[in-house]
């Protein structure tokens, strides 16, 4: 008895794993291309870099191992709000941007590849990256503005600007 009801288990099994693991993603994958063919194909643009040159906009730090923006490593740090080691490497961040910085530039994310920080992060570094390029301070506010994306359908999330295209577009502007 027990082997006349493995046969239809076992190919059920296959059947369901070959329709759930293989036919279904490829269907959607297809599907995907088609609709929308420019965003199934990815944004590198969505993945935080490490940038610490002057002339540049830092991003948040990244808690991914075993250096900053490791695509192999998604993670936060796990460190709780009563961490020695976290509260020490805040205060690390806070000395290099000298005085009270936004915390987003203090703290990683949680998946350690963010890509965005507030605007007023970013404002709070325009005088930096403008000293270290030679421009205009209002220049590169001006710039900040223009790349500041608002609250996704005007109410989920925060204002954000992304570190990687504001790069980009300092680099294109000199």
């Amino acid at each position: 008895m027990f082997f006349t009801q493995l046969r239809p288990a076992l190919l059920h099994l296959t059947l369901l794993t070959v329709i759930t693991g293989l036919v279904y993603p490829l269907a959607i994958t297809l599907a995907g291309g088609v609709v929308f063919p420019t965003q199934a194909k990815g944004d590198m643009d969505l993945i935080g870099r490490a940038f610490d040159e002057p002339r540049y906009f830092w991003p948040r730090p990244s808690a991914t191992a075993p250096g900053p923006y490791n695509l192999a490593s998604s993670s936060g740090s796990n460190l709780g709000p009563l961490s020695p080691e976290l509260q020490k490497a805040v205060a690390e961040r806070r000395a290099r941007l000298a005085g009270e910085a936004p915390v987003d530039l203090l703290t990683a994310s949680g998946s350690g590849l963010d890509p965005h920080i507030s605007p007023e992060a970013a404002y709070f570094q325009a005088g930096r990256v403008a000293a270290a390029r030679g421009l205009a301070e209002a220049d590169v506010r001006r710039l900040i503005a223009e790349v500041a994306e608002g609250r996704q359908w005007g109410f989920l999330g925060e204002p954000r600007v992304n570190v990687v295209h504001l790069n980009r577009r300092l680099d294109g502007q000199r």
